[in-house]
């Protein structure tokens, strides 16, 4: 369950999140093609890759790239809140902030020895050091501008370049610029909160509509309409419990494109509107 969720964007895109869970707890996070640093401040996580399941307790970290992953974090044992903070990287912003030439940690290594998707990374004192500076801006955020959070990335990206691990980062973080192809179940999973049409989805799995319609529902036992729209639910669901954030926000941020839309498919499965739902949970507290 999430106790307490915060975030800063750039332009326009969810860049740093610091996020509390209060165990047991299956926590999905939205991805799409894009890698994320995942830090342990308090607590540990529990994370499934293929077959293996990797732990990851305080002050370690773990980079994902989180197409090729799963991203489903855990934790059924401990009786702690766990507090973790997630860097994302975007292609796109990379590309934007670095106009002259991507550094070499995001660059293709010359001999590619595997399709690596996954490193956890060891506890890094330059590493908790910049943690530390990130929450300083999560509990200064009158602080934080557009200029910082460039700063944040650039600094992340070096400090990863420098640890033991970097030609694993390298392998994972280059992924963003000559992506692997995907399957099925990963496309549909990493947009799972955007706004992409069905068409859209079955021309990315290289589909016709009708065929990419018979696949989803092979695999899922549901329409795609019906599953896409209510994992768009459950989630501003959880955020309208878990934030702040205005219902216009967590509408978009769920992948709807308009708040009338938003509120009348809430409506329709909860039986009660947004604004109220937010109001009858608070009356509880």
């Amino acid at each position: 369950m999430i106790n307490n969720y915060k975030k800063h964007d750039l332009y326009g895109k969810t860049l740093i999140q610091k996020i509390e869970l209060i165990p047991p707890f299956n926590f999905d996070f939205p991805v799409t093609e894009q890698a994320c640093f995942l830090y342990v401040k308090e607590g540990e996580i529990e994370y499934q890759v293929d077959d293996e399941q990797i732990n990851i307790a305080t002050n370690y970290s773990l980079l994902l790239n989180c197409m090729q992953s799963g991203k489903q974090l855990q934790n059924s044992k401990s009786d702690n809140n766990c507090e973790i903070v997630i860097v994302t990287f975007y292609p796109e912003i990379l590309k934007k902030i670095y106009d002259r030439e991507l550094p070499l940690l995001l660059q293709k290594p010359k001999d590619v020895i595997s399709n690596k998707s996954s490193e956890k990374i060891n506890n890094d004192f330059l590493i908790q050091k910049y943690i530390e500076g990130l929450l300083f801006y999560f509990e200064n955020p009158s602080l934080i501008n557009e200029d910082i959070l460039i700063l944040k990335v650039k600094e992340i990206i070096l400090l990863l370049s420098q640890t033991q691990n970097s030609e694993s980062v390298q392998l994972i973080l280059s992924q963003l610029f000559s992506p692997a192809v995907y399957t099925f179940k990963q496309i549909i999973e990493a947009n799972l909160f955007s706004q992409l049409t069905i068409e859209e989805l079955a021309q990315q799995n290289n589909l016709s509509v009708s065929s990419f319609k018979r696949e989803f529902s092979k695999i899922y036992n549901d329409s795609p309409a019906n599953y896409i729209k209510a994992k768009k639910l459950e989630k501003a669901a959880e955020l309208l419990e878990f934030t702040e954030h205005r219902i216009t926000e967590i509408a978009f941020d769920c992948g709807f494109n308009d708040l009338a839309n938003f509120t009348k498919s809430f409506t329709s499965r909860y039986n009660i509107s947004p604004t109220n739902y937010r109001q009858k949970l608070n009356n509880k507290l």
